[in-house]
């Protein structure tokens, strides 16, 4: 019996054509250039490790020496605890800070921090945090990044928050080095259109160069994370927000209460936290756009022994945040400043060894036990970059673990121009 298919088929010699490879191409083609524009790769270096909110009524210029001096009050009053965290020695290196660059990122807050005023007394405010925030940015030792939160999206605020940040501007004299505005409440993929059309009228109407506004997202709503229609709001909002998303933030107790959680158990560590924070990561993984922890509403005042729970809490909630991937939060009372540096050089320096050995011998081909892959050199180059950043170890101390680790090639590693065997 003939075999129908067998004598059917288009004779063959065993490899594909260019027809074949040309067909394959037409598909994939258009995705590669989609994959390439929508996710270039994750912005390692220069990402702050906290933001400092501070209401406009109380915003000057000596925020970050005012910060830097109650929290070197705080490390000077409460010794025994803060050394009983300081398992990695790096106390020397956080009291340097503290008296130097408390502040890495300050934001100036029109919105929940501020409340309603008058508009004439908003408006003063705002052109003097635009006087403010243009002094910060001139200072060699300012935050690196600033701006400010106006109000949000909603129909009764958002002609007063777009007033305040033109008044900002106007008083700034342009855009200051490294401003950026944050953008509460997100709920909508359009209210992404709306901030971009925001960003080109404002540039357009200020004669401000194009692009030059940035801004953030502040995840406060289970809508920013799962939408009416089933898909996951951020991700789209952030495919269209013209490459101007510098960040996400989680905003902490809005997002619980939304979410029904009574105020005693809101908490950065709460089950709803983390899925929206999770969600966060993974929308914004290998797209540049950061992602940030919330705050917590606990301080470092009262009693001893309230002082010292509030210290354990929070260096807690920085270290669980990092051990997660969050690399920056919010810090809102400047004692909080104490428990982050210290949890942030701590978390750093410990992994920094293991790191480095683990970097130098992907570089020279040698397991040392361990067969690592480029990507997981990559993050590996990434804590060290990282800790580099935050001033947990110098490039001095990377070179006493191996004279091939520099910053230069840990960031080729980053760009994958660098790599072992594998690369």
């Amino acid at each position: 019996m003939t075999n129908t298919a067998s004598s059917n088929r288009t004779p063959h010699d065993g490899k594909l054509g260019e027809s074949a490879y040309s067909r394959i191409e037409a598909i994939l083609g258009p995705v590669d250039s989609e994959l390439s524009r929508d996710y270039p790769g994750d912005r390692v270096g220069g990402q702050p490790v906290h933001t400092v909110y501070v209401p406009a009524s109380d915003a000057s210029a000596d925020v970050p020496q005012r910060w830097g001096s109650v929290a070197l009050q705080l490390l000077d009053s409460n010794p025994g605890v803060v050394e009983s965290l300081d398992t990695a020695d790096v106390l020397g290196r956080v009291r340097r800070i503290l008296e130097t660059r408390p502040i890495q990122d300050l934001r100036i807050d029109f919105e929940d921090g501020y409340g309603w005023r008058s508009d004439s007394e908003e408006d003063a405010h705002a052109r003097a945090a635009g006087i403010t925030l243009s002094a910060l940015a001139a200072d060699p030792n300012g935050p690196r990044w600033l701006g400010i939160r106006a109000k949000g999206l909603a129909p009764h605020e958002r002609r007063r928050g777009i007033r305040t940040l033109e008044l900002v501007l106007d008083a700034a004299g342009g855009v200051p080095g490294g401003f950026v505005f944050t953008v509460p409440k997100l709920r909508a993929v359009a209210q992404v259109d709306a901030v971009v059309a925001l960003c080109e009228e404002v540039e357009r109407a200020h004669g401000l160069a194009d692009h030059s506004l940035r801004f953030e997202l502040q995840i406060e709503s289970p809508q920013a994370i799962v939408g009416s229609d089933g898909t996951a709001t951020l991700a789209r909002a952030l495919g269209r927000a013209d490459g101007r998303c510098t960040s996400l933030h989680y905003g902490t107790y809005d997002y619980s209460a939304a979410c029904g959680i009574t105020s005693a158990q809101q908490s950065l560590s709460h089950p709803v936290a983390d899925h929206a924070k999770n969600v966060m990561l993974a929308a914004a993984a290998q797209t540049g756009v950061w992602v940030s922890d919330g705050s917590t509403q606990v301080v470092p005042v009262g009693t001893p022994a309230d002082i010292e729970v509030a210290i354990r809490r929070h260096f807690g909630l920085v270290t669980r945040s990092l051990e997660r991937g969050f690399y920056q939060g919010w810090d809102m009372h400047p004692g909080h400043l104490v428990t982050r540096w210290a949890a942030t050089l701590s978390f750093f320096a410990s992994a920094m060894p293991a790191a480095a050995t683990r970097v130098a011998a992907y570089l020279d081909s040698s397991s040392g036990g361990i067969m690592d892959e480029p990507a997981t050199a990559q993050a590996l180059a990434g804590v060290l970059v990282r800790g580099l950043d935050a001033g947990a170890f110098d490039e001095e101390q990377l070179g006493a673990v191996s004279a091939s680790i520099t910053r230069e090639i840990l960031q080729g590693l980053l760009n994958r121009t660098v790599g072992g065997p594998s690369a």
